[in-house]
């Protein structure tokens, strides 16, 4: 990668945001993803009238599954779920390959304005981290569940890591609201940022690394990750290749191919009417409002509306 602090005019080779940015810092032997989202994590959490605290933890789930789905070199999905007995007592956050990011919480807002913190710990309360991924229906599921024990995710992800893959492993997360002047005489707006950042160590090929050099090069390697502050993550004007040469530039830091990201959501019409004619009579009589059968997606917050005389409900 060459010196972005170089007075030479240099071509930005990756957009600012909405990106999962792999990169290697080869004299550490240090894998890393960096993510930066924009838009895609503001329309995830805009869509529902989350609290902020809900907001933000949701937001941090979203940044987390980018960093870790975009691991995965074919079809398939990764789904990071909690569920535990607190305030907010279910996440989920979708990553679909090649780069399709989808997610929704579920919390009790009694509970929540009970709250005189906002720590994830408390949000999250104790419960379990489940990490699956899901490759299609002709190969078996594989999934990873640690305990979430008073922890936040980046905690609970580290300890996964550490337990079930035992690869060293640094993850920090950013999210905040950011003010967005407005262009054309137009007012300015809030809108939500996310970033992450993941390294981890590798072993070398061959085996050649001693306990003594491995550690050392894990120890480098991680100090110069825990210099990243929240602000160059979630800052729009940063570029992520000025960012990453900026922190492991050292450790000769070589960036790859940028994976774009963007929201989905695989709800449908056609999807929603299949699953309600699995319901019988009495249940979908008790789902009717204002003469119609409604079903809200929990993912995007569409809501679709049938006659009920579709399903014979008489």
């Amino acid at each position: 990668m060459s010196d972005p602090s170089s007075d030479a005019p240099i071509e930005l080779a990756f957009p600012d945001d909405d990106l999962v940015l792999p990169f290697q810092a080869e004299q550490a032997d240090v894998l890393g993803r960096l993510v930066k989202l924009g838009p895609t994590v503001d329309t995830i959490l805009s869509r529902h009238a989350y609290p902020e605290p809900v907001s933000r933890l949701l937001g941090e789930a979203v940044a987390l599954t980018a960093l870790l789905g975009a691991s995965l070199k074919s079809d398939g999905k990764l789904i990071l779920q909690t569920t535990t007995d607190g305030p907010v007592d279910l996440l989920v956050a979708d990553y679909l390959v090649p780069g399709a990011l989808r997610g929704y919480a579920r919390f009790d807002a009694e509970r929540l304005a009970a709250l005189d913190t906002d720590d994830d710990a408390a949000l999250l309360g104790q419960g379990h981290l489940a990490m699956t991924i899901d490759r299609g229906l002709d190969t078996e599921r594989y999934q990873g569940v640690v305990p979430l024990e008073g922890e936040s995710l980046t905690e609970a992800a580290d300890t996964y890591f550490r337990q079930s893959e035992q690869l060293p492993t640094f993850i920090r997360l950013a999210v905040a609201r950011h003010y967005r002047a407005g262009e054309g005489g137009d007012e300015g707006a809030w809108t939500w940022r996310a970033g992450g950042l993941l390294v981890q160590k590798l072993t070398r090929e061959g085996g050649v690394e001693t306990p003594k050099e491995f550690e050392e090069d894990w120890s480098r390697a991680k100090m110069l990750a825990e210099t990243v502050e929240d602000h160059e993550l979630l800052d729009p004007l940063l570029p992520p290749d000025r960012l990453v040469y900026r922190l492991f530039h050292e450790e000769t830091v070589r960036a790859y191919r940028h994976i774009p990201l963007e929201t989905y959501c695989s709800c449908s019409r056609e999807r929603v009417e299949e699953l309600l004619t699995s319901f019988s009579a009495e249940d979908l009589a008790d789902m009717i409002v204002d003469g119609k059968v409604g079903v809200t997606c929990e993912f995007c917050n569409a809501l679709y509306d049938f006659d009920p005389e579709t399903f014979n409900t008489e």
